[in-house]
């Protein structure tokens, strides 16, 4: 509901009503939104997006890179909740190699033209030069070459596979990628490249019985649908007749309203792109054979892309805004542009609700530029010194401006609340669970936008569209790994050796494809795809054989069950230990105050659930009167360390002194180095003792630790020396 309130805000602004009364004309307008600093353009585009006046226009939004696009995305994306937004990629992986193709890339702009082509609501399409430098095929082209299954359709599933194989999908065991399908039994798995996860079609003899989406993954299904189009990758397809391809601007619909950022910047680099293309079209290719499962453009040319003379006359032939550091779209084409310059209050003449046409001078036919000027500021920077920050947030109130807080985590907001509170500073904040990438003022509203992640000085991190991959299917990938002789260990079965994948038919008559596992007396064990959780491939001692289990014994049971009640001793055994510990009376610590809250929510990455869950945990037993006795677990990059340093930090606020003890001499430096990187904005000091330090060095922070003037120390095995004594 804030949002809305503030979006509401800026739809009714009278320049958001020059905006819309303009591009409702025929004639191609050319506007110049002065002034817009942070994620202001932003909210005017989702303004003209959600106003009634514009309810029928697409928008097709130009920004300078890969990266600023797919914040732009972001944003708009949080702000309007949008379905009909598309982020519109290269195809390529590396913008110098004009072969090597991005699956998920590819996947994202087949899903964006199809949806263009089908018409239907209003759309917002945001892309940057390299993706514009492609062209696409015509919209006839794109909608001829779809297939489209329905539940309870009659198909031939062999002349449906011939299709697919001629639209150049990969049969495969298992789908894990777009542009590939495969077959067991009555089951067909399809990787479209119009959908972010693959479908799954279920034969009853040649009839539709059902379709699903799946996950690769888990091989579960997600949900039922009614029908599906499976779309090919027509722009890189060698094998389908697509016609005369077109530019992005050519394919948009007549209705299109063209943002773009810095027409020079853009410009300049399509003329790269171009210079890079001749020269890597002068390099002969020869296909290697590593390139097998990489997905490559065939026959690629010069016809294939699109110069910035011709898309500069393309877009001119529709309504431009430009929202950037300055107007360079005129100059780029040549045109003598008369420019018309509305100062802030010269739109004054709004009718009924409208801004009046005449109000702003002339028509704008002859091609003359609009410049509409906004006074907004970009985010101040306060350094996580919250003291500004406060200082800064009262000025603003004092002069009667609204101030917004952006996060994308609701648990930054809390955070902020807290801190005011420790700080005594009265101020208030409209809280605004979505995050917007840059945070600004807005003079002319007087609202301040202001984002978490540039007061806490933290990365924020883009979030587009993946499609699924086989680097994240693990079972299916350990599983295509497995070679027929390896051993695997089943869950309810045992040990037995793999086998291969079989097709093997079914009660009702179907076949389908299961993997065959061998066990002693040569008895065979097929496991269905959908339990292929219940597989793993054996572990054991280096070196040793496994004994294979035999199916229908009790043997492999009994090992369970020795193995469980051992583990029940041994849990007895620590409970035992640990209610010990539990009568014991060890130091609480005190609830987080301003600085513990600081220091988490300066953390340049969002916390992930398990490593919030983990620190909860830690502070919650360090302010549990007894002693503490926990153990962190996670894989190498996970956020342990952040945990550790959290937990070291709390115990400083309280008087304490904290001990780090690693293994090694080179992780003892490491841990010293993350440790001062970390705290260097906070009153702790951090120090160190291992090999790399002389009898001398070491002594002397000996000494230190022992006058209370080290917060922090982080060593071997040398901590537990009679020597080292804490204050």
């Amino acid at each position: 509901m804030n949002l809305q309130e503030l979006l509401n805000r800026f739809i009714e602004d009278p320049r958001v009503f020059q905006i819309a009364d303009r591009i409702s004309m025929s004639a191609s307008q050319h506007i110049f939104l002065s002034g817009l600093h942070g994620s202001s353009a932003e909210f005017i585009l989702s303004a003209i997006f959600k106003h009634k006046s514009t309810s029928q226009l697409n928008h097709l939004v130009v920004l300078n890179d890969a990266e600023e696009a797919a914040y732009f995305h972001n944003t708009i994306e949080g702000l309007t909740s949008a379905l009909d937004l598309f982020y519109f990629p290269s195809s390529f992986k590396n913008r110098r190699n004009f072969r090597l193709l991005n699956s998920s890339h590819v996947m994202l702009r087949t899903e964006t033209l199809t949806r263009l082509s089908n018409g239907g609501n209003k759309k917002i399409i945001i892309t940057y030069p390299e993706a514009l430098f492609e062209k696409v095929v015509l919209p006839e082209a794109l909608s001829d070459n779809i297939i489209q299954i329905k539940t309870g359709d009659t198909i031939d599933p062999e002349k449906l596979m011939e299709k697919l194989v001629g639209y150049e999908f990969d049969r495969t065991d298992f789908v894990y990628e777009p542009g590939q399908f495969a077959v067991r039994g009555g089951i067909l798995d399809i990787y479209s490249f119009g959908n972010e996860k693959p479908y799954r079609i279920e034969l009853f003899g040649n009839d539709v019985d059902s379709i699903r989406i799946f996950d690769p993954e888990t091989q579960l299904s997600e949900r039922k649908l009614l029908q599906v189009s499976i779309i090919p990758n027509v722009e890189n397809s060698s094998s389908i007749d697509t016609g005369v391809k077109v530019s992005l601007p050519e394919f948009l619909p007549e209705n299109t309203i063209v943002w773009m950022k810095d027409w020079d910047v853009i410009q300049q680099k399509l003329e790269t792109q171009l210079e890079e293309l001749e020269n890597f079209l002068e390099i002969p290719y020869t296909p290697r054979e590593e390139e097998e499962d990489i997905t490559l453009k065939q026959n690629l040319s010069k016809e294939d892309f699109v110069e910035a003379g011709f898309l500069a006359a393309e877009l001119a032939k529709r309504h431009i805004i430009e929202f950037g550091y300055a107007s360079t779209f005129k100059n780029s084409i040549g045109a003598d542009r008369k420019e018309h310059r509305i100062e802030p209050g010269e739109e004054a003449g709004r009718v009924g609700g409208r801004a009046d046409g005449n109000a702003a001078g002339s028509d704008t036919a002859g091609g003359e530029l609009i410049t509409l000027h906004f006074q907004t500021r970009e985010q101040p920077a306060f350094n996580r010194q919250f003291e500004l920050l406060i200082k800064d947030l009262t000025n603003w109130e004092k002069q009667k401006y609204t101030i917004y807080l952006f996060a994308e985590n609701p648990k930054q907001l809390e955070r902020l609340h807290s801190i005011f509170t420790d700080l005594k500073a009265e101020t208030n904040f409209v809280p605004v669970p979505t995050a917007i990438h840059e945070g600004f003022i807005d003079n002319d509203l007087k609202v301040v936008c202001y984002t978490d992640h540039q007061i806490f000085q933290r990365y924020h991190k883009y979030k587009v569209k993946q499609a699924y991959n086989k680097n994240k299917a693990i079972t299916l990938r350990t599983l295509r790994d497995l070679q027929p002789g390896d051993y695997v260990t089943h869950i309810d079965h045992g040990i037995g050796v793999y086998s291969g994948l079989q097709k093997i038919q079914t009660p009702n008559g179907r076949y389908q494809e299961a993997v065959r596992i061998l066990y002693k007396d040569n008895d065979i064990l097929y496991v269905n795809i959908n339990s292929l959780h219940k597989i793993s491939k054996y572990t054991g001692k280096e070196g040793s054989v496994p004994k294979v289990n035999k199916i229908g014994s009790d043997a492999w049971q009994k090992l369970k069950e020795k193995t469980k009640t051992r583990v029940k001793e041994i849990a007895f055994d620590l409970i035992k230990l640990y209610a010990q510990r539990k009568a014991q009376q060890g130091f609480q610590h005190s609830p987080d105050n301003y600085l513990q809250t600081e220091l988490e929510a300066s953390f340049i990455y969002e916390d992930t659930p398990d490593q919030s869950k983990a620190t909860a945990d830690v502070k919650r037993d360090m302010e549990s009167p007894a002693p503490m006795d926990r153990l962190v677990c996670g894989d190498v990059g996970f956020g342990k360390t952040e945990v550790a340093i959290r937990a070291a930090f709390k115990t400083c606020l309280d008087g304490k002194q904290a001990a780090i003890l690693v293994p090694t001499t080179i992780l003892a430096f490491q841990h010293y180095k993350n440790f001062s990187e970390r705290l260097k904005e906070f009153p702790v000091t951090v120090d160190y003792v291992n090999r790399f330090k002389s009898s001398k060095e070491k002594k002397e922070t000996i000494e230190k630790l022992k006058e209370g003037k080290i917060d922090i120390i982080i060593g071997t095995h040398a901590l537990l020396g009679k020597e080292v004594k804490f204050k």
